[in-house]
């Protein structure tokens, strides 16, 4: 099974390189790192077919120092939105390392960031680890914080073929 889509990527939303770049910058001296995920485009009314990058996502117990960053591989979410990976470089050299050209393989997209972090402080590769444009798109995002509006009446709904409510539950599901 693949973990990458086969569907290019056309862009990356502006808001998720900026996130990327306010992390790296929270990061420094240490490098950052994330993966990338996508959407269809036609989520966001594009001429074009394709992906749109719009989220980074941070792997917990990634480690990083200087000179590296690294994730446990058993961290990583077997995730089909996937596209690429995004890291940081302090040093704010814009060129893969022979280290990130071993973890480029996987997924079309592969940024690299440098100090200090500016709007132009970037550069897209793809698995080989050649340049590769990656025009950045002013696309609505939807809002993260509605991801966490539900309430406890939602999960009755979402789970309450289990068996009673989650309230007559004590606050669990048995």
């Amino acid at each position: 099974m693949r973990l990458f889509r086969s569907s290019e990527v056309i862009g990356i939303a502006a808001d998720a390189l900026d996130f990327a770049r306010e992390a790296s910058r929270e990061t420094h001296p240490n490098e950052y790192m994330g993966f990338l995920r996508g959407e269809d485009a036609r989520h966001f009314d594009l001429d074009r077919s394709g992906t749109v990058i719009t989220e980074v996502l941070i792997v917990p117990g990634t480690r990083s120092d200087p000179t590296s960053a690294t994730v446990d591989s058993n961290m990583i979410p077997n995730d089909r939105h996937a596209v690429g990976s995004i890291h940081s470089h302090p040093n704010g050299v814009l060129r893969p390392s022979d280290a990130d050209l071993d973890t480029f393989g996987q997924g079309q997209v592969h940024i690299i960031l440098g100090h200090p972090y500016g709007p132009t402080d970037w550069q897209a590769f793809d698995q080989s680890g050649e340049v590769r444009d990656l025009p950045v798109l002013d696309v609505d995002l939807p809002d993260p914080e509605d991801f966490f509006d539900f309430t406890e009446d939602d999960l009755d709904l979402d789970y309450g073929n289990l068996g009673g409510s989650y309230r007559e539950s004590g606050g669990s599901y048995r």
